[in-house]
């Protein structure tokens, strides 16, 4: 009991540690190899039926079993750290830095926005002025947002959706999923579960090591069947063959450099204002930006074809300034 203790106040820190090495989400029905590596029961299956022979995905010694057995313990610590995670989320106490992973003490006054003392020190934030956040709270209100989720039914049937529904990974192995007339069956896409047609909206996709990816919007009446989703009624920002681009309905695919690569993508969408941008969280640099009139609802797409590295939808923290009118 007090190895379990210990181990779920070091959850916050490691998730690594309890993430399966093939899919990199917190483990599900986690099973256990004889040389001692753990991996999610489905994504072991996934793994030796598409190399067709029974090896460690990570050490590649062949497994006797064709059935390893539960790694109960493991399974035990994940499902108390996904618990505790969705407590902390739906309680809205988690004041989590989501590019830092540090606490938020801190409220800079130019951009009006809760920051972590490594983002104190950031290029990002030179010459700004900040105050605890207990010391602006009367005069600000932290919203806590909680992130994206995506759309199960619209997901193409080689891509895997994380339990919270908030990561998107390519199994490189098309799964038996139902035919139904709003999943994509040509593009490696997945839709957000809510659509906008009002509003201010904003979130970041973590898009760490992945290779290929586009992150964007698109209308509710676009086509996902066959090759012509891309050809109409898209708003992205695309990385694929180590260059950026971007493309609109009034723009062409068009290529733009950055400085660093990209570990984070922020989308803001301005439906009643007709404006949606693409920026650096780390760097507040604006990517790319487009101007158009919304006249249908619009959702958030995610597209990923790469089978080392998920896509993932971050929480944005935003800040309403509130007035007291006498």
């Amino acid at each position: 009991q007090v190895l379990l203790l210990q181990e779920k106040e070091m959850d916050s820190k490691s998730v690594e540690e309890f993430s399966c090495p093939v899919c990199c989400e917190i483990f599900k029905d986690p099973v256990i190899l004889s040389c001692s590596h753990s991996f999610c029961k489905e994504c072991l299956q996934q793994f030796w039926r598409t190399k067709k022979t029974q090896e460690c995905p990570v050490c590649r010694r062949i497994s006797s079993k064709a059935e390893p057995p539960r790694n109960l313990a493991l399974k035990n610590l994940c499902d108390s750290l996904i618990k505790e995670r969705n407590e902390r989320r739906s309680s809205g106490s988690e004041e989590i830095c989501s590019l830092h992973r540090e606490k938020l003490k801190l409220f800079c006054l130019e951009d009006k926005q809760p920051v972590c003392l490594v983002c104190r020190d950031s290029e990002k934030h030179v010459n700004h002025t900040f105050r605890p956040i207990s010391e602006v709270l009367p005069s600000h209100k932290t919203s806590r947002v909680s992130p994206l989720t995506l759309d199960p039914n619209t997901a193409h049937p080689r891509l895997t959706l994380s339990s919270d529904l908030t990561s998107v990974s390519d199994s490189d192995l098309r799964q038996n999923h139902p035919a139904n007339p709003e999943r994509f069956d040509k593009y490696l896409c997945v839709l957000g579960s809510e659509g906008f047609n009002s509003g201010t909206h904003c979130w970041d996709v973590e898009v760490g090591d992945n290779t290929n990816w586009s992150v964007g919007i698109t209308t509710a009446s676009n086509q996902r069947k066959g090759a012509v989703f891309f050809k109409s009624n898209v708003w992205l920002m695309r990385y694929m063959n180590s260059k950026y681009s971007s493309q609109s309905p009034a723009q062409p695919l068009t290529l733009f450099t950055v400085k660093e690569k990209l570990q984070h993508v922020r989308v803001q969408l301005d439906c009643d204002g007709g404006n949606v941008s693409f920026s650096d969280p780390l760097t507040n640099i604006c990517l790319c930006s487009f101007t158009s009139t919304f006249t249908e609802t619009v959702f958030p797409f995610l597209y990923n074809r790469c089978t080392t590295s998920p896509l993932r939808i971050l929480p944005v923290k935003l800040i309403v300034t509130t007035e007291n009118h006498s």
